[in-house]
């Protein structure tokens, strides 16, 4: 049966900071919500996703629209988005050894597609879009069942708390990736299921623990 290594996208695969917070601050200025400043970018880092959400007093009930155009911003600067360096080898080497590779992300597969072409990476074998900030679980689950795979067949790799959740409701193990958005001190109560420091922690720990 095959064995996959599921990645997150931004923050995971991608540097997308200086994007994320350029189209955010368009859309706080258009509806009228807080800023994300350089200057409060540390702080911000020590909140989950959903403190952040209520830090910056964005309204809940305006999360779907505010997604949908955030996405269209988005695919506007995927020029200036960067993969992490490192995270080519890893997805190279992770093929050589016979795991497969996907993406599962709150992002638009569209976006996601036209980055991996451009950056000439080939390999990944299937990319799910979550339509829910908080909804990641239901995507995983489809990956699961359309590829037939138990949990235990996956190693899941991302960067933020709502991804440690999500895999705690599915029950597939999690390798959180110090280098994304939220900081270690964040996510640890959450409980990843592995840590990797360096991408290259990442080829070690599916090779010892996804068999």
């Amino acid at each position: 049966m095959n064995k996959y290594v599921v990645f997150d996208f931004d923050g995971t695969l991608v540097d997308s900071k200086a994007v994320f917070m350029t189209a955010f601050n368009y859309l706080a200025d258009k509806y009228r919500f807080k800023r994300i400043d350089p200057d409060n970018i540390d702080y911000l880092k020590q909140l989950s996703t959903l403190e952040r959400i209520r830090v910056l007093k964005v309204p809940f009930y305006k999360i779907p629209v505010l997604t949908s155009e955030f996405i269209q911003l988005y695919k506007q600067s995927l020029h200036h988005i960067v993969l992490v360096e490192g995270i080519a080898d890893v997805l190279q080497q992770l093929n050589h050894n016979g795991f497969k590779t996907a993406i599962v992300s709150s992002n638009a597969v569209t976006s996601i597609q036209s980055f991996l072409q451009h950056n000439h990476i080939t390999g990944i074998a299937d990319i799910y879009s979550s339509s829910r900030v908080f909804g990641k679980d239901k995507a995983i689950q489809k990956f699961l069942k359309k590829n037939k795979l138990r949990n235990t067949d996956v190693l899941y790799v991302g960067d933020e708390q709502r991804d440690i959740i999500a895999c705690k409701r599915t029950g597939v193990r999690i390798i959180w990736v110090s280098w994304g958005f939220e900081i270690e001190e964040v996510v640890i109560g959450s409980a990843p299921d592995f840590t990797a420091r360096t991408p290259a922690d990442i080829i070690r720990i599916v090779s010892d623990n996804l068999i």
